[in-house]
């Protein structure tokens, strides 16, 4: 049965509305349930039943890591064994078996930070990072495809042949000449929208498989 909010004086009523939507949530109730920080986490355990790229002895990089859901799985997958580096510019609360920066992945020296603490090339670099929303829909899309452009700039200096990136993009899913240069460094490119994705969100994933090595990136 759907739970409804009743209003109040010192609710705005977009608040209302997501106070609604997060009770009625069946992703929410069971992220608590499990004790992941958040549904999210289930979009990655939705992205890894489709692509297979977590398991055991994993290198695995997490941009835009808070509060910690997606961690949290890549930890379970690695079954102790691996490494896992996650960071964002918001604080993250420690997750035993991996390791957490709190910094701002646009400025000069975050990726060097990431770079120093991974003891060999990467696996999987996964970005759930986005922009902040501005409500306009255009401009939410190019500000997220920026930190897109970025995190797969890294990516193709740390992966190792064989890794795969996969990022949050808005709308259309990546813009052509950034696709363009997917396909040409990794063997397979497509995009993917977890059923945890709600319904009404213009969010999905670009999902690059097979990379082809830092000496063949463009």
């Amino acid at each position: 049965m759907a739970v409804h909010v009743k209003t109040a004086k010192y609710r705005k009523a977009s608040s209302n509305r997501w106070l609604e939507r997060q009770l009625n949530d069946p992703y929410v109730a069971e992220s608590k349930r499990l004790g992941y920080r958040s549904r999210a986490a289930f979009k990655l355990i939705q992205l890894d039943e489709k692509f297979k790229f977590l398991g055991k002895g994993k290198t695995i990089v997490d941009l835009g890591c808070a509060p910690g859901g997606w961690t949290q799985v890549a930890v379970q997958r690695n079954k102790g064994s691996g490494q896992i580096v996650g960071l964002d510019i918001l604080p993250t609360e420690p997750i035993e078996g991996a390791t957490l920066l709190c910094q701002d992945f646009t400025q000069d020296g975050a990726a060097e930070s990431l770079k120093a603490l991974l003891k060999g090339p990467a696996d999987v670099v996964m970005s759930d990072m986005a922009a902040n929303t501005t409500g306009h829909q255009q401009t939410d899309h190019l500000r997220t495809i920026a930190l897109v452009e970025l995190a797969y700039e890294f990516a193709k200096d740390v992966l190792a042949q064989g890794g795969i990136f996969i990022a949050k993009v808005f709308q259309g899913g990546a813009e052509g000449s950034l696709l363009n240069d997917m396909k040409k460094n990794f063997a397979k490119v497509s995009h993917f929208k977890p059923d945890a994705s709600r319904q009404g969100s213009p969010e999905t994933y670009v999902v690059a498989q097979g990379f082809r090595g830092s000496q063949h990136a463009n």
